[in-house]
């Protein structure tokens, strides 16, 4: 056969190939990602393409079904990458199967879940991200993966598959894939939704840190096996007692979306007026003996009792205090949020968080201060609002000396006089008075 026929033959097999990676629009039924998948085809087989020629350590395979065993997923169906619907937002969804068989005896969940975040994950949003990082029809990216782990049950070695789900916002994941630095792409992940068998995990660029978001739950058991957990996962209360498996209600449920392809929806928090009432009602006592004790050092505000508040599809406590800096703090407002951070909002983190043992049924402390010069007017124009929201994953590894403040400044969001800004605590007060 002559060269060019051969070469033909080659871009043939790979653009079929390519298109092989990518649903239909008629199999899709909602009418708008049907019209989403037809108008950006093109974009998505570019993206299956640059997906095949990925370099996986162990064999993977986009699929339309999860826990497919490696002989049947050869000849299965392989069309996953499609618009879909992820917590009401638009999202490039990829669903796929990862061969590789993780021990559990050596690699813990949030171990687990960070190996295949960066083995598979992160290559494939660095090869479908630079294709819809412009269309302003996306609002993030939610993968699926399917990897495997072996342990034992009941004295007998089982492997079994476990699911790992990854949502990342549009602008997190533009920011993760093409930033050099590392605490850019700690911020983008902290932006991030991260489950593994419908469980929270914390993904950390630098392998640090807890990898677990909310307190550790044992392995699901292993199928056949009634309530056996894995050995390096069973999970203790403070006294030494093992605490129970979760159920399978305390998951977050699936959704069924084209081609049997599935994408998990993480269970919203009701943040409903009522709501927040009930939960203030539940906590008053806690919070009123929190503000008497703690006041001293806190310095609450006295006609601002704590409250929670929705922010950012959470719940927050919001806490808010004064803070009074020395005239050597003057500078720019940037300044004046890291030295009232460093001065006084971070040496409250671990007598707060005393108060708040176990999973609670908020998302994160928020204090919000406002900072006056000493000397100055308290009603000066020149005070600072500054609004910290700390969730608790972050919250907790500061607590236990894993976080530095710089880490848990990153993972928060941060106002000053109402508009989101980025802190970066050295260069701020490194800087000049202005």
């Amino acid at each position: 056969m002559p060269k060019s026929s051969w070469c033909l033959l080659l871009v043939m097999s790979v653009v079929l190939v390519a298109r092989a990676q990518v649903v239909t629009p008629v199999e899709i039924k909602d009418p708008v990602l049907r019209d989403l998948q037809l108008k950006y085809m093109d974009d998505l087989k570019a993206a299956g393409a640059d997906i095949i020629n990925l370099p996986f350590e162990y064999p993977f395979y986009l699929s339309r079904k999860l826990d497919l065993d490696e002989a049947k997923q050869r000849w299965a169906d392989q069309r996953s990458l499609r618009f879909e619907r992820y917590n009401a937002k638009t999202v490039i969804a990829i669903t796929g199967n990862y061969f590789a068989a993780y021990n559990a005896e050596q690699l813990n969940k949030g171990e687990r879940a960070h190996k295949t975040f960066f083995d598979v994950v992160e290559p494939l949003l660095k090869a479908t991200v630079p294709h819809f990082q412009n269309n302003k029809s996306v609002d993030g990216y939610a993968i699926e993966i399917s990897h495997h782990v072996r342990g034992k049950a009941m004295g007998v070695s089982m492997e079994r598959p476990e699911n790992f789900l990854v949502y990342v916002p549009q602008i997190e994941a533009t920011r993760f894939v093409t930033s050099k630095d590392e605490s850019v792409r700690q911020a983008a992940l902290l932006e991030g939704q991260f489950f593994l068998n419908g469980e929270p995990v914390t993904i950390w660029a630098n392998g640090e840190g807890p990898q677990m978001a909310t307190a550790a739950v044992p392995d699901a058991p292993v199928q056949g096996q009634p309530g056996a957990t894995s050995s390096a996962d069973t999970v203790r209360d403070e006294q030494g007692h093992v605490l129970p498996a979760p159920t399978v209600a305390s998951f977050p449920k699936r959704l069924k979306t084209a081609g049997d392809a599935e994408v998990i929806q993480q269970p919203a928090r009701n943040t409903s007026p009522e709501a927040l009432s009930e939960l203030l009602a539940s906590n008053q006592e806690l919070l009123t003996k929190m503000v008497k004790d703690v006041d001293p050092q806190a310095h609450f505000v006295t006609y601002a009792a704590p409250s929670f508040v929705a922010f950012r599809q959470g719940i927050y406590l919001e806490l808010s205090v004064n803070t009074a800096l020395p005239e050597s703090a003057a500078g720019s407002r940037y300044k004046l949020a890291a030295v009232a951070f460093d001065d006084h909002v971070s040496h409250l983190i671990r007598p707060l968080l005393g108060y708040f043992n176990g999973e609670q049924k908020f998302d994160g402390i928020g204090v919000s201060t406002t900072v006056h010069l000493a000397g100055k007017n308290q009603s000066a124009a020149g005070a600072q609002a500054i609004e910290f929201y700390f969730p608790f994953a972050a919250l907790k590894c500061y607590q236990k000396y894993d976080c530095t403040g710089q880490q848990l400044i990153d993972a928060a969001t941060v106002l000053i006089n109402g508009e989101r800004v980025g802190l970066d605590l050295q260069i701020a007060e490194g800087g000049s008075a202005r």
